[in-house]
């Protein structure tokens, strides 16, 4: 490791292990089937994602890529890992043996290797083509068999969620596109899928083209497509880089500029692997080889994203298409909220908290934009995807945590007029005329969305409690009980009612609906996964409603035993037990509700059977979309022994480690070791825990108390 690099690791704060976790990193995990990740390299909460497209529209597509593929576009060069609507997909680039270019859309799958910073096949026309990246920039390698090389650079390429071939609709909107010299293009395309962006975008070739072919357009493409000819050097190598801006050509001329001035390909890839390495090896595990290699891609997928979208010089185009300058040089996207409010982002303040004030900058300025914090933002534009206005249980968690890079009042300020002024996916009037949304006002996901804001009140309450905010704390602290509206003593469950107090008379609690494909008052879900929502924050009201502890004991026992027919994975039933579908995030927080009921081994029982049925170091060793790294996250800090029940209130829930031994290495220079004495296959439960040798009577302990270092104890047993 360079002197540099240990610099730099200490000035921030992380002990530097001297391992090298990488080596663990499957980057195919999730890649076949519904985890949608894909297994071309980035950098940690990186710009660009490089990488091939197999497809470029439908949802087992959505990174571009699927492990049984073997069908190729070509390489773009930013992608989403793992979420469930396709973006991105910009600036994708075909390499092609003109002596067989009859086989330049497939490629030898025995051939492909991924690892951290790292992607490469070779093609079945024999061209071999590795791919790595900085940031902002992503750097490819061919290799041709012969002198002779060609290179299609498609801009009109893209990745979609819907295509008709019938009617067709044209993902670029406008292009402005020029051939700079025989080896730079640069321009800019303005495109329309999940949301409207721009992106700006300069590439360069080490070698000059001979000839560029202007390709004939199809009807409503409005972008450019170029064949270039190159005859190669006597080592056959043809190299480029592609960097990327939101701002301007220049911007992106500058990333490039700072970042890869150089053409020394393994000098990027050495690079982006150690910086990956100081992420990675914040934690260590003692486990076997399988158990490591889920464990650390995890992390490697939960540092993904957010990506930073600023330049090198900090600009970026914010969501009112301005060019502003980000503080501290930091502006993120790819903020899927929804998803990692729950257990990615208070991860990401244990292992990562020097992004922390950042994100929450970001979401403050969004605001004072829009008027309201962002719901899912992509390249900087929200695409409103989801319910509920989560970002304000995520500052109320930084705030709790201590993170101060930013002014509080003006959070609250945030938070309550998200909370009070209405936009998309949110009508306060309605909420607040009826004490819950009515299904025969809002005809889609009532139930959700009432339960959800109702999480969001009490952050906002919190938030302002320790504001000294008196008149909002008790205004919010109110709303957060409206949840209580909409349970059926009846059913026992909370069901749709109308404007008129009556329930939605058709109930089927086994019914998932969701707003793409089966429309209804839950969202990705049914009743019985929803019922547990409220207990972020209420678990004793949840449970007063049910008539106390051993019934709220019985109704988890019926939930994680009671079957359902037919589970539909798109709408949100995969990865099931009994009713707990793990495969999607309204059910991430259930096992460890357990560990506020009378049987709290069971909860560990299901922790258990989660992370070895439903986890694998397999392409198909991810099931249910992996979300921006929501499920990643859930799998680490299970391995771990906790979980944020409620993500905003400083609390990890313990559950059941599932390693012998981990340290978390902290960014003050401390420790926090999670031992599990008499660990073993059959020693899955615990009893009696102890934190720096006292006994902890509480089913939690705190961001404070892993913060502090130290040490964290389980007595495992058989039973």
């Amino acid at each position: 490791m360079k002197t540099s690099l240990i610099v730099f690791f200490i000035s921030i704060g992380f002990l530097v292990s001297g391992q090298n976790n990488h080596q663990f990193v499957n980057v195919f995990i999730g890649t076949d089937g519904t985890g949608h990740t894909f297994p071309g390299p980035s950098m940690p909460f990186g710009m660009v994602q490089p990488g091939p497209d197999n497809k470029d529209f439908g949802w087992n597509h959505t990174s571009g890529y699927q492990y049984l593929d073997t069908m190729l576009l070509g390489f773009s060069q930013t992608r989403f890992s793992g979420t469930g609507i396709n973006e991105m997909g910009d600036v994708l680039l075909l390499p092609i043996n003109p002596q067989k270019g009859k086989l330049k859309n497939s490629y030898y799958k025995h051939t492909e290797i991924g690892k951290v910073g790292y992607y490469a096949l070779t093609k079945k026309d024999d061209v071999k083509v590795e791919l790595t990246c900085s940031d902002r920039v992503a750097f490819h390698r061919y290799t041709f068999p012969e002198h002779e090389a060609q290179v299609l650079v498609d801009l009109q390429h893209g990745l979609r969620f819907v295509f008709d071939e019938n009617n067709p609709k044209g993902l670029v909107l406008e292009s402005d596109v020029k051939i700079e010299n025989n080896t730079t293009i640069s321009g800019y395309c303005a495109t329309q899928n999940w949301v409207n962006r721009k992106y700006f975008f300069t590439l360069t070739f080490d070698q000059p083209f001979s000839r560029s072919t202007l390709q004939e357009r199809k009807e409503n493409e409005k972008a450019p497509r170029y064949l270039l000819e190159f005859a190669l050097p006597e080592n056959k190598t043809l190299r480029v880089k592609i960097a990327l801006s939101s701002v301007s050509e220049e911007s992106a001329k500058l990333n490039m500029k700072t970042e890869i001035p150089h053409w020394d390909f393994e000098q990027v890839y050495q690079n982006n692997q150690q910086t990956w390495d100081n992420y990675l090896n914040r934690v260590s595990i003692e486990a076997a080889q399988k158990q490591k290699e889920i464990f650390y891609t995890s992390l490697y997928h939960l540092f993904l994203q957010p990506s930073n979208i600023a330049d090198a010089d900090g600009k970026y185009r914010g969501v009112d298409d301005q060019i502003a300058t980000a503080p501290c040089n930091a502006y993120y996207s790819t903020l899927s909220i929804w998803d990692v409010y729950r257990g990615a982002f208070p991860l990401l303040q244990i292992l990562a908290p020097e992004k922390i004030d950042g994100i929450i900058q970001t979401m403050l300025i969004h605001h004072k934009t829009k008027g309201f914090l962002p719901i899912w933002t992509a390249w900087g534009q929200d695409n409103y995807c989801m319910i509920g206005n989560h970002a304000i249980p995520m500052i109320l968690s930084a705030y709790q945590h201590g993170f101060r890079g930013y002014d509080a009042h003006e959070a609250l300020t945030a938070m309550v007029e998200t909370s009070t002024i209405s936009h998309i996916n949110s009508d306060w009037e309605l909420y607040n005329q009826y004490g819950y949304y009515p299904y025969d006002r809002l005809d889609n996901e009532s139930v959700s969305r009432t339960l959800e804001s109702g999480y969001d009140d009490w952050c906002v309450a919190v938030m302002a409690g320790k504001l000294g905010e008196k008149e909002i704390e008790n205004t919010f602290t109110k709303r957060a009980g409206y949840y209580k509206h909409l349970f059926d003593p009846e059913t026992q469950f909370f069901r749709g009612k109308d404007s008129k107090g009556n329930w939605r008379a058709s109930f089927n609690p086994l019914m998932a609906t969701s707003p793409l494909n089966n429309p209804g008052d839950y969202t990705e879900a049914n009743a019985w996964q929803y019922f547990w929502t409220p207990t972020q924050y209420d678990i004793h009201g949840v449970a007063e409603l049910l008539g106390g502890k051993i019934l709220f004991t019985k109704k988890l026992n019926a939930f994680f035993t009671t079957e359902a027919l037919n589970p539909n994975k798109f709408l949100g039933q995969e990865a099931m037990i009994g009713q707990y579908a793990h495969g999607n995030e309204p059910s991430h927080h259930i096992i460890y509700l357990y560990a506020y009921s009378s049987e709290a081994q069971k909860g560990q029982k299901y922790i258990h059977q989660v992370i070895n049925e439903f986890h694998n170091n397999t392409p198909d060793g991810m099931i249910g979309n992996d979300d921006c790294g929501q499920m990643s996250a859930w799998y680490v800090l299970s391995t771990l022994g906790f979980y944020p029940v409620n993500p905003a209130n400083g609390e990890f829930v313990l559950g059941s480690p599932q390693v012998k031994e981990a340290s978390i290495h902290l960014s003050n220079n401390q420790t926090f070791v999670i031992q599990a004495k008499n660990f073993s296959e059959q020693a899955i439960f615990n009893e009696n825990r102890y934190l720096n040798g006292n006994k902890i009577i509480q089913p939690f302990i705190t961001y404070q108390d892993i913060m502090n270092g130290g040490r964290l104890t389980f007595e495992m047993t058989i039973k």
